[in-house]
Formats: structure tokens, sequence, C-alpha cells
């Protein structure tokens, strides 16, 4: 099934993402402590992350053209986490720097059983944009523009730019906010978590809720992610399940697993695929992704991804 809309032909970037950044110190310890212990840590690392800007890094590895609109701290956080950015070739032009706002910060566990992990993190409300503030030269240079909704005003104005330009857009989506209501009728491609689907919508049926989510926002394109069991998504009136992948050498770490689903499913979209063979490179990329610790570093090269779906 081919996706339901039309990409731009000509553009500065294939996509620009605008939402969160983080730098992540994540901490491998033998087994999920329980309350009241402690627990001697297998080792830890620091590593770049943020939902919105770990996707842009998978695009560009995948060899596509990106650009992130963000803010940083004037802080070694901020100093790391947009060299990570300028390292991998992500376009930083409409990014910037605050000298009254620390860097967004993640503590992570993982449990070294399985890779599953805890975040635990906070973000500096002075990185906040507003609908004043907020680029909308940016909008008009990307075929796709991918959204996190943490600051929903500014995200319904840019979104509105962008599609006024002839943008995609496209959201990840984890929990219910205020505005939602105004933000996802604007959206083509919603990518959400079993959690934001089932609290939303308040049914545990991934059909059932696909299509309240239709119904009730009306995006062209709907998926619920399902970790290792694969995905789901709706289009038009068909359903397509997607198996997942198994981790090439077992598992090591989750975080920006779904960074990760996100990068795929809009690379095989941005590549003109169908709808069934973007969802396929969904999984692998976010597979590949969860080799190595950390949101990004598992993130594949294309020929990785080529040879991962080549073999299965």
């Amino acid at each position: 099934m081919n996706f339901p809309f039309e990409l731009s032909a000509a553009k500065k970037f294939d996509a620009a993402g605008f939402g969160t950044n983080a730098v992540d110190y994540l901490i491998r310890v033998p087994e999920y402590p329980v309350f009241n212990s402690k627990v001697e840590l297998d080792g830890y690392i620091r590593a770049a992350g943020g939902e919105a800007a770990s996707a842009m890094v998978g695009l560009q590895r995948l060899g596509l053209k990106t650009a992130y609109i963000g803010r940083f701290g004037v802080d070694p956080e901020g100093e790391y986490g947009l060299q990570t950015l300028v390292d991998e070739g992500v376009n930083i032009a409409f990014s910037e720097r605050r000298a009254d706002a620390k860097t967004q910060i993640a503590f992570i566990l993982i449990d070294a059983r399985n890779g599953e992990r805890t975040v635990i993190w906070q973000r500096d409300e002075k990185l906040a944009y507003t609908e004043s503030d907020v680029p909308l030269a940016a909008a008009v240079l990307a075929k796709v523009l991918h959204i996190t909704p943490h600051d929903t005003k500014a995200c319904i104005r840019l979104v509105r730019a962008a599609k006024a330009a002839g943008a995609i857009i496209s959201i990840d989506i984890d929990k219910v906010f205020d505005g939602i209501d105004e933000l996802l009728p604007l959206v083509d491609v919603c990518i959400a978590s079993p959690d934001l689907a089932e609290s939303l919508a308040g049914l545990n049926d991934n059909r059932r809720v696909l299509r309240e989510l239709k119904s009730r926002f009306g995006c062209p394109v709907i998926a619920i992610t399902l970790g290792a069991s694969g995905s789901i998504v709706l289009s038009e009136d068909s359903i397509i399940d997607t198996a997942g992948f198994d981790v090439p050498g077992g598992c090591v770490d989750t975080t920006g697993a779904g960074d990760a689903f996100r990068a795929g499913f809009l690379y095989g979209m941005l590549k003109r695929q169908t709808i069934e063979k973007s969802a396929r490179i969904a999984n692998a990329v976010a597979a590949l992704k969860c080799r190595r610790p950390g949101a990004r570093a598992g993130l594949p090269t294309q020929n990785e991804l080529t040879l991962l779906l080549k073999n299965i």
C-alpha cells in the first residue's frame, strides 16, 4: 500500500526535527534494584539522546539530509550534545544555545538481563519555545517535519507553516497533552506508544485503538510501536501488522528504540517505499539500534540496514 499523500519534490532537507535533545547518562546494572537496596553497577557512559534529535541522526546515518531545530544550554552538556549533531552531519543552523538554561539530561538505568531501561529525566523550562520565537523559516525547507509536542503552541505554529509550504508532518507521541485536539488533526503520520494509545482511547485492543484515533483525529497514517513484537499501522481502512526483528547479537539497551523506529519509518516513506516496506525497515532500524548502549550508537548505516533486511 502506498502512502496516501505526495512528498515535495525539491527541498533543502529531507527532514527537519523539532523537539527534544538530551544528554543521557546510562548506568548498566545486573538487575533492576528493588526499593531501599544497593546494587553495584556494571558500567556507565555518557551519550547524546532526545527523541527528535536522535531521529534526525538516524535519518542522516541512512544517507538523508536533515536539520534539527532545538535549544541547548551554555553548559558542558550543551556543547557535547550540539557537537554530536555536527559530527553526524545534521544541520544545526536552526539550533541555539541559551545562557540562562541547562541542557536536558537523563539518567537511565539499563537492566543487563534484557536491555530494558528506566529513564529519569529533567528538562529546563527555559529551553521551551513560544509561538513568537519558534523559527518559522525552518518549516519551509524540509519535505518532512518531525515533531515531539513538548512546546505545543510553538509546535502548532511551526506545523501550520510547514504544511503551507507542502511538508508532510510526522509526530512522535507518548502521552496526552494540552492542545492535542488542535495539533493531531494537522498530522499526516502519527506514531504512538502503546501507553499513549491506551490512555487516549481507553482501549487495550490495538486495532480498536487505531480506529478510534483515526476517527477522532483523522491522521492519514497511524502507527503503534510494540517493542520486540513489531508494530501495527492503519492507513485508509487497512491495518498492517509487522513483526519485530531479533537484535543481532542480543539486546543490549532499548533506549531510543522508538526514535529509531520513527527514523526507519520516515526513511522508507522518503524513499517512496510502500507502508508495508517502511514498517519493515522501521522495525529493522529499531532492532539494530538495540545492539549498543545509548539512543544513537547502534543506529545503522544504509549498508547495515540492507544487510539485515537481506538476511531475514
